[in-house]
C-alpha cells in the first residue's frame, strides 16, 4: 500500500502536513507552540507572555484552525498596543484579514471583562475614598474612545456607586449634555450626588468654556433638588482632570 501510494505521489496519512506536523511531532508545530505558551501562562502567569503572545491565546481560542500569530502581528502593527487593540472600534477590527467575526467578539469580550473587573472594585466602596480605582476604571473605558462621551456616575447618601451611563455620545470635540435628563435619572435611581464624566480624544483633559458652562447648568439643576455635584472628571491619553481639584467646582 505504501508502495502504491509513493509511486501515485499521494502522502501516506501522517505526512499531510509535511515533516514536522504535530501529528509525527507532537512537541512542534502549532499544537506544540500553544502548548507550550499555556503552560508558560499557568506556571509564571500573565506577565511571562509578550503582547502578541497574549493575543494569539486569546485568539487561538476563537480560531481553533488558524495559526493567529500572524494576525496577532498585524494586529499590533496596526493598533500599536495590547490594550489598544482589544479597546478598538468593531468596524476598525474587523478590517484585519484573519480576525472575523469570531475574533472580533473574542478581543471586544476581553475588554468588557477588564471593564467588569476593575468597576467591580470601584462598586466595593465608597468612590471618594476609592478614587484611585475610579480614575482607572474611567482611563480604561474612556481614555482610547475616539468620539466624546459623556458619562455621570450616580451616589447614594453614603457615596457608593448606584450607576455609571452614558448619557450621550458626541463627534471628536463635543458631545451634547442636557442637565435636565441628567437629574431626572438622579431622581429615577434616587441619588444623592453625581460625578460627571467625559473623555477628550484629543488627549488634552483640559476643559473648555463650553465644558466649564455645562458644568455650572448641570450644578444649578442638580442643586435645586438637593442632589449634590462632586466632581466633573475630564479622562485624556494618560492624563485627567478634575475640576474640584482645579478650583473649578
Amino acid at each position: 500500500m505504501t508502495q502504491r501510494r509513493a509511486r501515485a505521489g499521494l502522502a501516506e496519512p501522517n505526512d499531510l502536513f509535511g515533516p514536522g506536523a504535530a501529528s509525527a511531532d507532537p512537541a512542534g508545530g502549532a499544537e506544540g507552540h500553544r502548548a507550550r505558551m499555556r503552560a508558560r501562562l499557568l506556571s509564571a502567569g500573565a506577565e511571562a507572555l509578550a503582547d502578541h503572545e497574549m493575543l494569539e491565546m486569546v485568539l487561538f481560542l476563537a480560531l481553533p484552525r488558524r495559526d493567529t500569530k500572524p494576525v496577532a502581528r498585524a494586529l499590533l502593527g496596526r493598533f500599536g498596543s495590547f490594550g489598544a487593540v482589544i479597546a478598538a472600534p468593531v468596524n476598525d477590527l474587523r478590517g484585519v484579514e484573519g480576525l472575523g467575526e469570531a475574533g472580533t467578539a473574542a478581543l471586544k469580550l476581553v475588554q468588557g471583562a477588564a471593564l467588569r473587573l476593575v468597576r467591580a472594585e470601584v462598586m466595593e466602596r465608597p468612590v471618594l475614598s476609592n478614587w484611585d480605582r475610579l480614575l482607572d476604571y474611567l482611563s480604561a473605558a474612556l481614555a482610547r474612545e475616539r468620539v466624546e462621551q459623556f458619562r455621570v456616575l450616580f451616589l447614594d447618601a453614603r457615596n457608593r456607586l448606584l450607576a455609571d451611563e452614558a448619557q450621550s455620545r458626541g463627534t471628536v470635540n463635543h458631545t451634547p449634555v442636557y442637565p435636565r435628563e441628567v437629574v431626572k435619572r438622579a431622581l429615577e435611581l434616587h441619588a444623592t450626588a453625581l460625578i460627571l464624566v467625559h473623555n477628550h480624544p484629543s488627549g488634552d483633559p483640559t476643559p473648555s468654556h463650553e465644558d466649564v458652562a455645562m458644568t455650572e447648568e448641570v450644578r444649578a439643576a442638580a442643586s435645586v433638588l438637593s442632589v449634590a455635584l462632586h466632581d466633573h472628571i475630564i479622562i485624556g491619553n494618560g492624563r485627567w482632570l478634575s475640576f474640584r481639584q482645579q478650583g473649578l467646582l
